[in-house]
């Protein structure tokens, strides 16, 4: 599903982000990667989504090779991953069902596919009575959930989450991480990187851990040790 071979990743300014990176991961997958700041993880998910090219290395992400990828084609590719952020990035003056259905607009989605999808979402993420609420009249696990109404209603195969839980409250947190692991029990892979050891520590998952550019830990139903 996706596969890092002997990637690394240097900035312009000098900067070694990534140093000869090979990671694995299985379709259907749930992994946590985590490390400080600096480690690698941003450059990470930016590789996977082909905003950056790697240094040296091949990505390989469902079969494509990215490295070899036109530049034509990356919209296409970009349908098959949702991506949820920590600082939510919803379009504040549309309602939470133009939210949503913008992803499926802008793949030019018929009209009545929209009309079906959306409320389905919408109500999967529990918020089927907030469709005409603006973001601003929600709170910051509303707005979260209604990002990930708008990762998922394309029905990608994979979910990228950066930091998903970083703006929000315990209980909201793991309202989130709830939703992302029942997205996985129905076979999307999910990434999340994240900061929150004890939301790692209490879901027992696949644990990536990087420091300064390289993995220094994979393991599985692990924690996160404080040592990496």
């Amino acid at each position: 599903m996706i596969r890092l071979e002997n990637v690394s990743k240097n900035y312009s300014n000098g900067v070694e982000a990534l140093k000869n990176i090979n990671m694995e991961i299985e379709e259907g997958e749930f992994v946590f990667i985590v490390g400080d700041s600096g480690s690698g993880k941003s450059t990470l998910i930016k590789l996977l989504l082909k905003e950056l090219e790697p240094t040296e290395g091949s990505i390989e992400v469902d079969g494509i090779e990215l490295t070899k990828m036109k530049r034509r084609h990356v919209p296409m590719y970009r349908r098959k991953i949702g991506c949820v952020f920590q600082e939510f990035r919803l379009l504040k003056d549309r309602n939470v069902y133009e939210n949503v259905a913008f992803a499926q607009r802008v793949v030019a989605t018929p009209s009545k596919k929209i009309r079906k999808d959306v409320p389905r979402i919408l109500s999967t993420v529990g918020l089927a009575e907030k469709y005409r609420s603006l973001p601003k009249q929600l709170s910051g696990g509303e707005q979260q959930r209604v990002a990930l109404a708008r990762a998922l209603v394309n029905k990608p195969s994979i979910i990228l989450a950066d930091e998903p839980t970083g703006n929000l409250d315990p209980k909201n947190s793991r309202d989130i991480m709830k939703l992302l692991t029942e997205i996985n029990e129905r076979g999307t892979t999910v990434l999340v990187v994240t900061h929150d050891r004890e939301m790692v520590n209490l879901m027992k998952k696949r644990v990536i851990a990087m420091r300064k550019g390289v993995i220094v830990s994979d393991e599985r139903n692990a924690g996160y040790d404080h040592e990496n």
